[in-house]
């Protein structure tokens, strides 16, 4: 009876895998809007470097930053432009030499981390890529989908591995040796749990974003890989659907 069961088991799994194949290869086609983000995102998760906070004008359910950023860095920027900002993409909107300004609205105050800054704070930036520019890490919209809280870290001498405690929905889509952007630097997960994922930082990402001063507790921003998503979704779909069809849901 034992075999029978994975016998129809085993047959069950090997039609769902051919439907989702053909499902994916004819019938799925992302959404135009999903499509043009696949193709030409902004930011490509290389942390450029770290600004620092040097004032935060806060009002209600309002927030502007100035954020200084190193010399140079600021070059032939103009007002309008987008600078992601701990993996949030956000728009310039005004200048005095280095030092940029920025207006957060309700909601990125609400789904970010940015609502935690304060004078002082220091902040992973990138700017947005232009066409030609090198790929290095991964596509990047700088549309944040949750945060999460540092839960544990270990230290080795050249090594810093930071474990990161997760909303369980959003697990689905952190994969061992995927892509996943913290705080706007693209990332490859290491071990995963039911709602925590782990990751293991070299020193040059230690000296140059701000994972290597993160304490036991802080909140980071987190964007999943567009990619990933689409596929589990789908796949999602098409199971659901399949079982519908045959009277198994």
């Amino acid at each position: 009876m034992i075999g029978g069961c994975l016998s129809q088991q085993h047959c069950l799994l090997h039609q769902l895998s051919k439907h989702a194949h053909s499902y994916m290869q004819v019938k799925w086609k992302p959404p135009q809007q999903q499509r043009k983000k696949l193709i030409s995102s902004l930011f490509t998760g290389i942390v450029q470097g770290k600004g620092h906070v040097r004032q935060v004008q806060k009002q209600h359910e309002f927030s502007s930053l100035h954020i200084q950023f190193p010399t140079g860095r600021t070059d032939a920027i103009q007002t309008g432009a987008s600078v992601a900002i701990n993996g949030t993409c956000l728009t310039v909107t005004s200048q005095d030499h280095d030092t940029l300004t920025f207006d957060i609205i309700k909601e990125t105050l609400r789904a970010t981390n940015l609502g935690q800054l304060q004078q002082g704070s220091e902040v992973n930036f990138e700017r947005s890529a232009r066409m030609g520019d090198e790929i290095g890490g991964h596509h990047v919209s700088g549309h944040v989908h949750t945060t999460a809280q540092v839960r544990q870290i270990e230290e080795t001498e050249n090594n810093r591995r930071l474990t990161f405690q997760v909303p369980k929905e959003w697990m689905k889509y952190i994969l061992p040796k995927g892509f996943i952007a913290v705080d706007g630097c693209s990332l490859t997960v290491g071990e995963t749990g039911e709602d925590w994922f782990s990751i293991y930082l070299i020193p040059e990402t230690l000296r140059v974003t701000v994972l290597g001063t993160k304490q036991q507790g802080d909140t980071v921003n987190l964007e999943i890989d567009a990619q990933t998503q689409a596929i589990v979704d789908t796949v999602e779909k098409v199971v659901q659907q399949y079982l519908q069809q045959k009277d198994l849901a």
